[in-house]
This record gives structure tokens, C-alpha cells and sequence, in this order.
């Protein structure tokens, strides 16, 4: 070997016929893995393997078959480029690291890869929310979504589960897809109470669950990691629907990748399980609204509740206004208290742990009226996300009484139960009250169409707030920062709204006549 192959920035290696290494230079060494001269020994013994071993192949004939490729070679964790040149007596090995354009390559394919699923799943979730606008029972939903998952590209199979009515098992309601043994090993480990599936665990924490590759994590209950095997399955997503605190059910998705499911990829299922928690608090908001009966549901709250305390505390009766919700665990409750205790409000709920702030809205000689933002689970949050109202709400001394309206579907036992047993409540009545359709609700669904979501809770948070009064409960400061807005925010909503009123009461007065 000359000197110019010596310095050379490629590796060499000079091999006879035979498959004996002849010569070598220093970087032909290093890309190999060696520090020791190899001369003399044999090419197979000197030089690492790749899966395909094609350098071997071309010292194996009576000559030696010019060729060239790449490869990866494990020992090593570096793919090499190799030229085998053909000589008078044997042959020349020429070497190179393309570790990292390979690796690039590698990425960038990914990349083209993820790009092209997310794009899939942007459209998958487009359509699924397209038909959810339009879905009129949870059964519906649930197969909406199973279709819009199961019978695409992005998955094998995939499955919608709620909890079994009076019990914390999930039940299997709707299934798309090719599921093989991998669902039924599922329902099994769901009737197990000794194993936990992720789909249970998205459940119980409201957080969406990744598990992948399937069969290597102790995640997953060893029987559908043994189903998953013999189904090609290697990925599997729990994505719960959640709305608010409360987790309506779960959608788990099973896929063959090992890899399946970026992070990018996962924020989108996040997204459509929130969507599909909100799709089904419409539903049962919609489905109490346009019913011409409704389940009057009475509870006996016992001293755990926050207005239980609160009416202990203060030793008066304190019944609830009005609620506006806040956000996913906070509810500003306006309540009344009876006798000259409200001056103490301040301090008295400042010893309540839920109770965040509390403010006086108004007050006269035989009581008044309070603002409190209330944090954390309670039965009044809670029932306002199971799609209820609450229509009566009364504390005294450490107990209160707690009526609500629920739609009169299949739900109303689940939502009993729910509340009965997550919150200090006990089921003391049902009943069917038929409710007649009269031109005021007929008004306020019109003007509920009209009115945007914020702008409908400015409305209502002001008038709870003695805003419109004279003189008036709140100031518009006071209002915006119970809202955690701008006063000119406020202002903005609120003219808006107003605007809104005055069109849908005035609108046919001020019409002008045709002709």
C-alpha cells in the first residue's frame, strides 16, 4: 500500500483471494473497530458483521466480484459505506462512515412519516367532529367515534368504554376495527380486579395514556400483551372524554407500530377526547332543554359540603342563587344568608379550604347576599358537568337539601349514583314532572342561540351580582375581577349581550312594515 493510501481519509484494507488481509491503514482500522495490525488474519474474523454480511460474498468465488453498498453494522452502532475494487492478486476494501447522512435520512423520513399521519388524524378528527355536531344520544357518539378511528388507516381496531351503571368497571359500548383476540383479552382483564388496563387508568387520572411498544410494558395486563403479539398489535392509546372535571368515558386505540403516536399525534387525540366530553354534556344539556318532562332529583347533603360548613359556621341558612362556572374545577356561587351574620363572611370562609374568596354583594338588616368562588370537586360542579340544573339549594346548620333537574333518559341513574357515592349525598326522591313549553322558555332558547358563551356568563354573572341594581350590588371592577377579565372586556360583553336582549324583546316593535 502506498503512501497516499496510508494517509488517505477513507479506510483501506488490502485482501487477497483467499479472504486474507494483506494490509490496512490507520483510519480503515479505526472504522472497524481495531487497534491491532490485522495483517494475516481473515477478513471474516477481522472485519465486524451487518445483517446481510454482502462483503463476505464477494471474496467467496475463485475471483473477486467488484461491488458496492451500505450497511449497519450493530457491533459497531454505525452504518458504513463500502467499494470492494477487484486487483491482480486479490482485492481492495474501501471504507467510509455515512453514519450520519444515514441518520438524517433516517429522520427526515420520519418526519415525512409523522407529517403524513398527522395530516391523516387532522382529517380523521375533522370528520369525527363534523358528525359529533350532529349526534343526539351517547350512543351515537361513542359509535361515531369508534367508525372514525376503527375503520381508518391510523389503527387496528378501536374501542368506546363507560362505566357500568352502580359499578367502577368500564363497559365496552361500541367497537370498529379488526380486533382479533387483543378485545376480547381486554374485556377479560376490565372483568379482572386484580390487573389495571390503561384504558382504566385514563379513567381515573382524566389524562390521555401511551403505551408502546405494547408487548414490553408491564403497563398492560400480561393477557392482551399476549393477544396484542399474535394480532400484529405493538400501540395502544388511552384517550379519555373528559368535560370539565368529570371523565365521561375512554376511546382506546390499538395500532401495529411500535412507534405509532408522536407527541404531536397525541395532543390531537387529546384534543378530540375533549371535544367528544363536550360533545356529550351538550347532548344531555340539549336533551334537558327540549324535554317536555324532566327528572326532579332531591339530595340530603351531609356536612362535607361546602355551603354545609358554611351555614355551620356562620350558624344561619344559606341558600344558593346562582352559579356561573369557571373553569374545570372552579364554580362562583351566589348565595343568600339569613340574619346580620354576613359582615363575618369574609372571615368565617376564609376558615373553608374550598372556598378561595368571598365577597358581600349586598346586605340589609335581615341578611344579604354573597359572591364565593368555590374550588375542588363539589356536587354542584359536578352535577352542572353531568348535565343538570340545579333548581333549589338550601343549607342550614351543617345539612342542606339539594334539588336538581336531570334529561329523563337512562342517564339519571348513572348520574345519581355518581353523585351519591363520589360526594356526601344521599338519594331521597325521583320524580317525573312533566314541564310545558311557554313563550318565556321559548324566548330564552332563542336568545341562548343568539348570545355567545361569554357573553351569556358576563350576563349572568353581573346579574347575579347585583350589577344592575340601584344602587348597584358590584361595581364593573368587582365583576371583571371575579371574572378574571378587563373592566373594558366586561364592558364590551356586556353591551354586546344587552345589545342582543334588547333586539330579540324590541326586534318586532321596531320593524317596519312591508308595502
Amino acid at each position: 500500500m502506498d503512501d497516499r493510501l496510508r494517509q488517505s481519509p477513507l479506510g483501506v484494507l488490502d485482501v487477497s483471494a483467499d479472504g486474507t488481509v494483506t494490509d490496512s491503514n490507520e483510519t480503515g482500522r479505526a472504522l472497524i473497530g481495531i487497534t491491532t495490525d490485522p495483517t494475516g488474519g481473515s477478513l471474516a474474523d477481522v472485519f465486524p458483521q451487518s445483517v446481510d454480511n454482502t462483503l463476505f460474498t464477494a471474496f467467496e468465488g475463485e475471483g473477486v466480484t467488484e461491488t458496492e453498498f451500505e450497511e449497519y453494522y450493530p457491533d459497531l452502532e454505525r452504518w458504513l459505506g463500502v467499494s470492494v475494487v477487484a486487483l491482480d492478486e486479490g482485492g481492495a476494501v474501501y471504507m467510509r462512515d455515512v453514519t450520519e447522512r444515514r441518520r438524517a435520512k433516517q429522520s427526515l423520513e420520519r418526519l415525512r412519516q409523522e407529517r403524513k399521519r398527522t395530516a391523516l388524524i387532522d382529517d380523521v378528527r375533522s370528520d369525527v367532529l363534523a358528525a359529533l355536531v350532529g349526534a343526539t344520544s351517547r350512543a351515537e357518539i361513542a359509535e361515531t367515534i369508534c367508525r372514525g378511528l376503527g375503520e381508518t388507516d391510523l389503527c387496528e381496531f378501536a374501542w368506546v368504554g363507560e362505566r357500568d351503571i352502580g359499578r367502577d368497571d368500564l363497559a365496552v359500548r361500541a367497537v370498529a376495527g379488526e380486533s382479533g383476540e387483543t378485545l376480547r383479552a381486554v374485556r377479560d382483564a376490565l372483568d379482572d380486579g386484580t390487573v389495571t388496563t390503561p384504558e382504566e387508568r385514563a379513567v381515573e387520572s382524566g389524562r390521555l395514556r401511551t403505551v408502546q411498544p405494547l408487548t414490553a410494558s408491564s403497563a398492560v395486563p400480561e393477557s392482551v400483551r399476549t393477544a396484542g403479539f399474535a394480532d400484529g398489535i405493538q400501540s395502544t392509546l388511552a384517550i379519555p372524554l373528559v368535560y370539565g372535571s368529570n371523565v365521561h368515558g375512554v376511546v382506546g386505540v390499538y395500532a401495529d407500530g411500535t412507534e405509532t403516536f408522536s407527541e404531536r399525534e397525541r395532543a390531537s387525540f387529546e384534543t378530540l377526547g375533549e371535544v367528544a366530553g363536550f360533545a356529550i354534556t351538550a347532548v344531555r344539556n340539549r336533551n334537558l332543554l327540549l324535554s317536555d318532562s324532566v327528572a326532579e332529583v332531591t339530595f340530603e347533603l351531609g356536612g362535607g359540603s361546602v355551603l354545609a360548613r358554611l351555614s355551620r359556621a356562620l350558624d344561619s341558612t344559606v341558600k344558593l342563587e346562582g352559579t356561573v362556572p369557571q373553569s374545570d374545577d372552579a364554580l362562583l356561587c351566589f348565595v343568600s344568608i339569613d340574619g346580620d351574620d354576613v359582615d363575618r363572611i369574609g372571615h368565617t370562609a376564609a376558615g373553608i379550604e374550598a372556598v378561595e374568596d368571598a365577597r358581600v354583594v349586598s346586605e340589609s338588616d335581615s341578611g344579604g347576599s354573597v359572591e364565593l368562588t368555590v374550588r375542588g370537586g363539589t356536587p354542584l360542579l359536578a352535577i352542572s358537568s353531568l348535565g343538570g340544573t340545579v333548581r333549589q339549594a338550601a343549607f342550614e346548620r351543617g345539612t342542606g337539601r339539594l334539588v336538581v333537574e336531570l334529561p329523563p333518559d337512562g342517564d339519571v341513574r348513572r348520574i345519581v349514583e355518581t353523585i351519591s357515592r363520589e360526594y356526601d349525598a344521599e338519594f331521597v326522591a325521583k320524580e317525573e314532572r312533566e314541564r310545558a313549553a311557554t313563550t318565556t322558555r321559548e324566548f330564552r332558547d332563542e336568545l341562548g342561540d343568539r348570545l355567545t358563551k361569554r357573553q351569556e356568563t358576563v350576563l349572568r354573572t353581573a346579574y347575579l351580582a347585583d350589577y344592575f341594581e340601584s344602587p348597584r350590588g358590584s361595581t364593573a371592577e368587582e365583576v371583571a375581577s371575579s371574572l378574571d377579565i378587563t373592566g373594558s372586556t366586561l364592558l364590551y360583553h356586556l353591551r354586546a349581550g344587552q345589545r342582543k336582549l334588547l333586539d330579540a324583546y324590541f326586534g318586532d316593535l321596531t320593524r317596519q312594515p312591508e308595502g
